[in-house]
């Protein structure tokens, strides 16, 4: 194999050809060098600049814009092995030393349990955000933004109606093009979410000009950044963020990804380990059909429906459904052919829900009695909650269960509720874990007080065996009480766990989210 001292003479070699081209693109192996003369960089903080869809590129390169030879060959060796030393190899915002950041790192090192947690559950999407933050060419550390807003739990919900692992206001989720409806709640799809923070972050950068701003921007909104800093002026002040009177909360907001930066970058400091993030894909795009029930949709991907959800949580009801189209779905990457093979070979309903067109007045108890189905998963499917009646002829989801006048297919325009519900479930999260050199099921398995047996269950293992770098799931150890449990009368169905969990951030309380004082404000 070549040496880095090999492979750059031959990059210099291919420059000096290319030089009198040198405002194209030159494409070489695993990376794009963007040659002297080009300026991505300028373009993508203009907010009026039309961003590549991710669909046009190619996830397995590395999009560099404006860096040096030496820059592009580093990083090849940075795409092997570890995802956190290739983001810490892309860290280029200032550091900031405040008490601030001292005390967060001190919150962090006495729960390495939650860090764990953490990491664990950033496996799934981080590969994906650090491809997206290095093709407009921004700051690595902004990948491990969801780290401070929501501990990347995708279905987080705060106090304030913020939601995902970006934690998006109903506002300007809409704003950035997030679909909010009864269906789906696009602020929590990790896929398009990552792209409109993304653009936002963008935007606040060409606004302020600083990424400390631009975050600060983020978490408060422009409108409080600005009138600060118009403030300072005013009093002849220094306009920097350390300067500017802002909220408590946005004083502490970069500094806690500062000191995240410093964890993720010596862990050892603070006494704690950071398993190895494995550098490739997690998930992958399919192709679902019209409709398919979620859990139909990971029985057939022959993985768990705690999995399923954790990689599409925008999905409001037990039916994934785009009217008149296909549409896309998440999946594991080992979990991609699975799927297509046997959907291909499902010779059964896709859907086992019903849109049922209630009559005034009609009780919910004889509905579900109608239908087979605990009245308390009724209202759950439904979002209805408990005492709370029909509203009018309201059109509400039932099982296929029964033939009647009143039912029709799965009807997305049917006349339902406008809002969405923010009511927090129980914490039941799974983790992920990454096999270290001489670890074993058996040992796993005693770390996490799970059964070898339920640990091959959940990962499909024939054998109770497992290699170093493989990343297993590691099923949640909270048991759903008595009183939860309810018979299940549904086609199709894969667990007991009936409905997508939404998870209440119960330390998130951004100043950010308070949307109606902003013009615009995340």
């Amino acid at each position: 194999m070549l040496n880095n001292f090999a492979l750059k003479v031959i990059l210099i070699s291919l420059l000096l050809i290319v030089e009198s081209t040198s405002a194209e693109t030159n494409v070489e192996g695993d990376y794009i060098v963007i040659l002297e003369g080009s300026s991505p960089n300028s373009e993508a903080l203009d907010p009026s600049f039309n961003i590549t869809p991710s669909s046009q590129l190619d996830p397995a390169l590395n999009y560099l814009p404006d860096q040096t030879i030496d820059q592009a060959t580093a990083n090849i060796d940075k795409n092997a092995g570890d995802l956190r030393q290739r983001i810490i190899s892309g860290y280029t915002i200032p550091d900031i030393d405040s008490s601030f950041t001292s005390t967060h790192e001190a919150w962090y090192a006495s729960r390495p349990d939650y860090v764990k947690r953490m990491i664990g559950r950033s496996q799934r999407y981080l590969y994906h955000i650090v491809i997206e933050v290095e093709k407009r060419g921004m700051p690595s550390e902004i990948a491990l933004l969801p780290m401070v807003e929501s501990a990347f739990n995708p279905t987080a919900n705060s106090r304030t109606k913020a939601s995902g692992i970006w934690q998006f206001m109903p506002a300007t989720g809409k704003t950035f093009g997030l679909k909010q409806d009864w269906w789906v709640d696009n602020r929590r799809d990790v896929t398009a979410a990552t792209n409109a923070a993304l653009n936002y972050l963008q935007k606040l950068y060409g606004m302020f000009g600083s990424w400390d701003l631009a975050l600060a921007a983020y978490n408060a909104g422009e409108g409080t950044v600005q009138h600060a800093i118009d403030r300072n002026r005013k009093k002849g002040l220094p306009t920097d963020y350390a300067s500017l009177p802002l909220p408590d909360e946005t004083k502490n907001y970069v500094p806690k990804l500062q000191a995240i930066k410093n964890i993720m970058k010596q862990p050892e400091n603070y006494g704690l380990n950071i398993d190895v993030i494995p550098n490739r894909p997690y998930f992958t795009k399919i192709i679902a059909p019209e409709q398919i029930d979620a859990k139909l949709a990971a029985s057939l991907a022959e993985i768990t429906y705690e999995e399923f959800i954790s990689l599409n949580p925008e999905y409001n009801r037990p039916v994934i459904t785009e009217t008149g189209s296909a549409h896309e779905i998440l999946l594991p990457v080992s979990a991609a052919n699975t799927f297509k093979i046997n959907l291909a070979n499902y010779d059964k309903p896709l859907v086992s829900w019903q849109t049922y067109h209630a009559k005034r007045g009609e009780r919910m108890e004889k509905i579900a009695q109608k239908f087979g189905i605990n009245v308390s998963q009724l209202r759950d499917v439904n979002d209805i909650p408990n005492g709370r009646k029909l509203n009018g002829a309201q059109s509400i989801l039932v099982p296929n269960s029964a033939k009647n006048s009143d039912l029709s297919p799965v009807d997305t325009d049917s006349s339902q509720p406008s809002t969405i519900s923010d009511t927090p479930a129980n914490n039941n999260e799974n983790q992920m874990h990454t096999v270290k050199s001489k670890e074993t099921l058996a040992s796993i398995g005693r770390e996490y007080h799970v059964s070898v047996k339920r640990l091959m269950a959940y990962n499909h293992l024939k054998k109770p065996s497992v290699k170093p770098g493989q990343v297993i799931t590691i099923p949640s150890t909270v048991k759903e009480s008595p009183a939860k449990k309810e018979k299940q009368n549904i086609k199709n169905t894969v667990t007991n766990k009936d409905k997508k969990k939404k998870i209440e951030v119960a330390s998130k309380t951004s100043v950010h989210k308070k949307q109606a004082k902003q013009k615009t404000g995340k």
